[in-house]
């Protein structure tokens, strides 16, 4: 699947979901689409939201670890609000590990939720892949 134009009723001249500031088109969508890898473990983690919020199980399943994924990432269709990364410990364009903690807002029902997580991300082959993380807390 490919981010050529609206798709979920998201265009590239919106914002990106993750937070960044950019537009879609700029950030996320070409990671997603597989023309650039993500630089950095908090790059990933952006997009990983990114891809959550836009349920695109595909860029999920290949950006997790090979070691730890699941056979299948269906992603659950929620509400995203928002992604506030908090704290990134390495993670950089020459690092082989990093960690990510966020806050990730969505909606339960009616009812505004926060999960708090520490993610961490390993360099393999000169790509990010998600490993793994601890939740922090669900508020």
């Amino acid at each position: 699947m490919r981010w050529d134009g609206p798709v979920l009723n998201f265009s590239g001249a919106q914002p990106c979901p993750c937070g960044s500031g950019a537009t879609f088109a700029a950030c996320c969508r070409v990671l997603l689409n597989g023309e650039r890898q993500a630089a950095t473990a908090e790059e990933l983690m952006r997009s990983r939201y990114t891809a959550y919020a836009l349920q695109y199980g595909d860029y999920l399943f290949r950006t997790w670890h090979p070691r730890t994924r699941p056979a299948e990432v269906l992603p659950a269709p929620m509400a995203w609000t928002g992604l506030i990364i908090l704290d990134v410990v390495d993670g950089g364009p020459e690092d082989e590990m990093g960690e990510v903690e966020f806050e990730a807002g969505y909606l339960d029902g009616d009812r505004p939720t926060v999960l708090r997580e520490r993610s961490r991300f390993a360099r393999r082959a000169g790509r990010w892949f998600y490993l793994n993380a601890d939740t922090l807390s669900v508020d």
